[in-house]
């Protein structure tokens, strides 16, 4: 008996299914360019900036508590209100001077474009403005006038948002200034020192009375709380 074959006509390609090979690693790109976008500026600025930041103190440490509850790695995960409250960026042990009378003025860095903005004298919320912390000098007297500012990721600055503003502060070098208008003087600082601290370290608020100083604080590496940056300017003396 004879048989004949007919071959079967190959079956039609699908082609959304070619596409789903691709999905792997279209996520796996996806993924890897979002792990990078977020972590490189914290590896840079722990390859690059921190070894470039003097490893001494500004002032003479504070003899402290050895309190362990402070904002650090203990923070994350918890609600964006303590993030943005002062008292939790100290040890819980220290407070500053309650002030009868709240007074803003205002501050501006021209090398990082920030321009006029306000700084609250007493307050808590770093979401809304700068933070004087409650006790230190006021500008332009003899002691230490200690101003609390967020950073993120540098990709998300922006110098009119509160929760961005001091992104850039990394960048300050030394001899830059800093302008504060305080009622109604406007004032000149010029940037000294830089240095990072533990986010236990109370020796930032210390008030030395040799002269006028203003020292700025915010979290790094950027987009994290795990240390202080420090950036101590002194009053220009015309």
């Amino acid at each position: 008996m004879a048989y004949r074959y007919i071959k079967a006509a190959p079956a039609k390609k699908v082609f959304w299914r070619q596409w789903l090979y691709f999905v792997p690693l279209f996520v796996f790109t996806i993924g890897l360019a979002t792990l990078i976008y977020a972590g490189w500026p914290i590896i840079f600025y722990e390859l690059v900036r921190a070894p470039m930041i003097k490893k001494r103190l500004v002032i003479k440490p504070y003899a402290g508590t050895g309190e362990s509850s402070f904002l650090g790695l203990g923070i994350v995960g918890a609600d964006e209100d303590r993030l943005v409250r002062v008292s939790n960026w100290l040890p819980s042990s220290w407070h500053g001077q309650t002030l009868e009378e709240v007074r803003y003025y205002s501050l501006s860095i021209p090398s990082l474009k920030i321009n006029d903005a306000v700084v609250c004298v007493g307050c808590e919320n770093l979401s809304e403005n700068l933070v004087q912390y409650g006790g230190t000098a006021y500008p332009g007297n003899f002691g230490n006038a200690v101003i609390f500012g967020h950073s993120s990721l540098p990709q998300f600055f922006n110098p009119e948002n509160y929760m961005t503003i001091f992104s850039y502060l990394p960048t300050l070098e030394e001899g830059e200034k800093i302008f504060v208008n305080f009622d109604g003087v406007r004032y000149a600082y010029q940037v000294e020192e830089m240095v990072e601290v533990g986010p236990d370290d109370l020796s930032i608020l210390e008030q030395h009375y040799d002269d006028s100083y203003l020292t700025l604080v915010t979290c790094v590496p950027p987009g994290t709380n795990l240390r202080r940056l420090v950036v101590r300017a002194r009053l220009i003396k015309k």
